[in-house]
């Protein structure tokens, strides 16, 4: 069995190949598959752009941050990554439950030939810098400062962590790689949408070497995702079911865009939308379970309009509630 920390890729794979991407780029890959490589998703769809960046980090060993809004499949994109290479990846959010011991470790008690001793046990980010691994931290607005502040040491170019209870520094794995997702790139909650992020010090976000925006896809690429996740909608007449769906979710978006909506549908709530269909044989009870009820009643009316617009049939009650007076 091969020791840790020799472990590393054995192979080059075409990312004209794999990826479908335009481009003479070789990335390197795994031939064997652990534990901790993702599952292929083989109906996930890439961003060209978004996808070289993530690959950056892979080859190159660029710290990377990828941004965007809910449901654009940041965390998704860079696990698929991953996946098709083969190469260890471990998720952490950073809500506000994680602290600063559950990174870098703390002392725990432990059965050792029938005693009961303290030890060290190593949190999340010593482990996986020692790995060959990708570590992608989640919501990276979100995090505590104390715990941003580990983070911080990790982003520098040689990466070295200190264990201070244990007087080591760490160097960091040939092939550890380092990846975050953010809805609002340090900037805080500025629209009221996404409440708990919070704004960084220049100096953070100044160590993520590329950082890559991720947009909503393409209206035909969203519906072929949508009828790949519920195949009974791959037909002529789901198909053009689908098409008023990812309509009415483009005019969600566009609301929202203008001040019109407090919130919007992602992909994310589409798929969530074409498989209560499945359930509730209706796509308008579908939609109010799926998305209308999660809407500020104020709103409600406007976006019973855009389901008007796009199915040229009503948005039966009850998808406007009036207080009792």
């Amino acid at each position: 069995m091969i020791d840790v920390a020799d472990q590393k890729p054995d192979r080059l794979v075409s990312v004209r190949e794999v990826f479908g991407i335009d481009s003479g780029l070789m990335a390197p890959a795994f031939t064997e598959r652990d534990e901790h490589v993702p599952e292929i998703d083989a109906a996930y769809r890439f961003n060209p752009d978004v996808t070289l960046a993530i690959l950056a980090g892979f080859t190159r060993d660029r710290r990377v941050m990828v941004q965007g809004l809910h449901g654009t499949g940041k965390s998704t994109h860079i696990e698929q990554v991953a996946a098709r290479l083969n190469w260890p990846c471990v998720r952490v959010n950073l809500d506000g439950h994680i602290s600063r011991l559950d990174l870098v470790g703390k002392d725990a008690v432990v059965l050792r030939d029938g005693q009961q001793v303290t030890e060290f046990q190593p949190g999340i980010v010593p482990w996986a810098l020692q790995r060959p691994v990708a570590l992608v931290f989640d919501e990276y607005d979100a995090g505590r400062p104390d715990v941003m502040f580990v983070i911080q040491r990790v982003l520098e170019r040689d990466g070295k962590f200190t264990l201070m209870d244990q007087n080591k520094v760490l160097s960091p794995h040939p092939y550890f790689r380092l990846f975050a997702t953010a809805n609002t790139v340090g900037l805080g909650n500025l629209n009221g949408l996404y409440h708990g992020a919070q704004r960084l010090n220049h100096a953070q976000i100044d160590r993520w070497n590329i950082v890559a925006s991720l947009n909503y896809l393409p209206r035909d690429e969203e519906i072929a995702i949508v009828q790949a996740r519920v195949p009974a909608l791959a037909d002529v007449a789901g198909t053009t079911l689908v098409q008023s769906m990812v309509a009415v979710a483009d005019m969600t978006r566009k609301g929202f865009a203008a001040g019109d909506l407090s919130t919007l549908m992602s992909p994310r709530t589409v798929i969530t939308w074409a498989e209560n269909i499945e359930i509730f044989r209706d796509p308008a009870l579908a939609f109010r379970l799926s998305f209308v009820n999660k809407c500020d009643e104020a709103e409600r009316p406007v976006v019973a309009e855009y389901f008007q617009r796009c199915f040229d049939r009503e948005l039966e009650a009850p998808y406007l509630i009036t207080s009792p007076r």
